[in-house]
C-alpha cells in the first residue's frame, strides 16, 4: 500500500511538474532575449540623441558624424549602422565597430527625417544566458520535486505504516490472539478503527470461551447419556435371545462410534487447522461411514457403493472429513433416488496449479436440486423439506477448516464434490483412478 500511495503522489507530482515547468522554462527563454533586446533598444535611444544633436538647423548633417560619443554605447563584437541624411545626396551611411557579425541579433530605431539606425550583436552571449536561466528553472522545479517526493514519502509512511498496523493486527485476531493493543496513530478513522478492534476482541474472547465451556458441557453430558445407554446395552447383551444379544452388541459399536467421534470433534474444533497434519487415508476413513449407511439405504431399496483409490492421502482431521460425508450421505439418502456413489479420484486445481487433488463426489440418480434452491443450499437455516438447514452448512465449515472446499458440481441429478489437497498420491495412483477405480465390497 505505501508503494501505490508513493507512486500516485509521484505521479501527481511530475505531471504538476510538467504542466508548470516547461511553460516557465518558456518563459525564462524568453524574459532573457526581452532583456537583451531592451537593452539594445536603450542604446538606440542614446546614439540617436548624439545623432540628432549634431544636426544643423536644416536637419542635415554637414559634414562628418562625430563619432567619439557614439563608440562607448555599442556592445563589443557588435555593429552599428547609421543612415543620416546629409546636403551631398541626402543620405549617407556609415557603419561603426566589427566589420562582421556572426549569428546576429539586431534591433533598429527609425528617426524620421533624421534617418535611422541598426544595431547588430552576437547572439551567443543572449543564448548562452538563456541557458543559464534554463538550468535555474531545471534545478527549481528539481529541488521542488524533490522536496515533493520527501513529502510524498513521509505522508505515505504516515498513511500507510498504520494501515498496516491495523492489518495484521486483524490477521491476529483472526488466527486467535485476543491480546489487547493500545498503539493508537493520530489519525481519528484508523483510531476508531482499533477502538472497534479492541471492542471486537474483548467480545470475541468472551464469546470463545463460552462457547468452549458450551460444547464442554454439552459433550460431556453427551458421553454421560451414552455411558448410561451402553450400560443398559451391555445387559441386554446377557438376554438369552441370541438375536437380541446381536442388536445389543451392533447398538453398542454404535454407541462407541458416537462416544469417538464426540471426543475427535471436541478436540478437532481446539485445532488450528489441517496445513500441518499427517496425511490421511480417504478411502480407509470412509469405509466405516459407508458402512453405516448402507443399512438404512437397503432398508429404502436402494444402493450405497464406494469406489476410489485407496492409496490416496489427504492432509485432513478424519473426523471432520467423515462427518461432511455423514452429511451428504444422509441428505442422498433423504432428498435424492437410486443408488447413491461415493467415488475418491484425484482431480488437478488448476491450469497454474500442477499439485493434485484428492476429490471425494457424492451423487445419486434422483431428481436433483431445483434452480431456485440450488444459490442457498449451503447457506445456513435453509432448507426446503422442513429439516433444519444446518446439515450441509455445517458439512462445509468442516471441511473448510481443513483448508477444503465443498461444492455442488451438478444440480439434476445430484452431484456434490469435496475437495481436499493431496500429499500422498502417486501418478500410479492418479492412473488407476481415472481408469478403474477398485469398487468396495457391498
Amino acid at each position: 500500500m505505501r508503494r501505490r500511495i508513493l507512486l500516485s503522489m509521484v505521479a501527481a507530482l511530475t505531471l504538476t511538474t510538467l504542466i508548470l515547468g516547461v511553460p516557465l522554462s518558456f518563459t525564462a527563454w524568453q524574459w532573457v532575449e526581452d532583456i537583451t533586446r531592451n537593452e539594445l533598444r536603450n542604446r538606440l535611444d542614446r546614439i540617436a540623441v548624439e545623432v540628432v544633436a549634431q544636426e544643423k538647423d536644416d536637419g542635415l548633417v554637414h559634414g562628418e558624424l562625430d563619432l567619439r560619443s557614439v563608440r562607448p554605447l555599442i556592445p563589443e563584437d557588435g555593429q552599428l549602422t547609421i543612415v543620416y541624411p546629409t546636403p551631398q545626396d541626402n543620405a549617407s551611411r556609415v557603419d561603426v565597430g566589427a566589420t562582421a557579425v556572426s549569428d546576429p541579433l539586431a534591433e533598429s530605431l527609425a528617426m524620421g527625417t533624421s534617418g535611422s539606425l541598426r544595431l547588430e550583436t552576437p547572439a551567443a552571449p543572449m543564448h548562452s544566458m538563456q541557458r543559464q536561466a534554463l538550468g535555474a528553472v531545471a534545478a527549481l522545479v528539481l529541488i521542488s520535486l524533490g522536496a515533493g517526493i520527501a513529502v510524498a514519502v513521509v505522508t505515505a509512511r504516515r498513511v500507510a505504516d498504520p494501515l498496516r498496523d491495523v492489518a495484521a493486527r486483524a490477521a491476529r485476531l483472526a488466527m486467535g490472539d485476543f491480546r489487547a493493543d493500545s498503539r493508537r496513530h493520530g489519525i481519528t478513522e484508523l483510531d476508531r478503527v482499533s477502538d472497534v478492534l479492541d471492542s471486537a476482541t474483548v467480545e470475541i474472547a468472551g464469546r470463545l470461551q463460552r462457547e468452549h465451556a458450551l460444547v464442554a458441557d454439552v459433550s460431556h453430558q453427551l458421553r454421560s447419556r451414552l455411558t448410561a445407554v451402553r450400560l443398559r446395552l451391555d445387559e441386554l447383551s446377557t438376554h438369552s435371545d441370541p438375536a437380541v444379544v446381536h442388536e445389543a452388541e451392533e447398538a453398542m459399536a454404535q454407541v462407541d462410534r458416537l462416544t469417538g467421534a464426540i471426543d475427535e470433534l471436541v478436540r478437532a474444533s481446539r485445532d488450528e487447522g489441517a496445513a500441518d497434519r499427517d496425511p490421511v487415508p480417504v478411502v480407509a476413513e470412509l469405509r466405516g461411514v459407508v458402512a453405516e449407511w448402507r443399512h438404512p439405504f437397503a432398508e429404502a431399496g436402494r444402493k450405497l457403493v464406494l469406489l476410489g483409490d485407496p492409496t490416496l492421502r489427504a492432509p485432513v482431521t478424519g473426523s471432520r472429513l467423515r462427518e461432511a460425508l455423514a452429511v451428504l450421505v444422509d441428505n442422498a439418502l433423504m432428498h435424492g433416488g437410486g443408488t447413491c456413489t461415493v467415488s475418491v479420484r484425484t482431480v488437478t486445481g488448476g491450469i497454474a496449479d500442477r499439485e493434485p487433488l484428492v476429490c471425494v463426489e457424492v451423487a445419486d440418480e434422483g431428481d436433483g436440486v431445483r434452480d431456485e434452491l440450488a444459490p442457498h443450499i449451503f447457506d445456513r437455516g435453509f432448507s426446503a423439506a422442513g429439516s433444519t438447514g444446518v446439515g450441509l452448512a455445517l458439512a462445509r465449515a468442516l471441511i473448510e477448516a481443513d483448508g477444503g472446499r465443498m461444492e455442488l458440481q451438478r444440480r439434476r441429478p445430484a452431484l456434490f464434490a469435496v475437495f481436499l489437497g493431496s500429499t500422498g498420491g502417486s501418478a500410479a495412483s492418479a492412473a488407476r483412478a481415472a481408469t478403474g477405480p477398485i469398487t468396495e465390497p457391498r
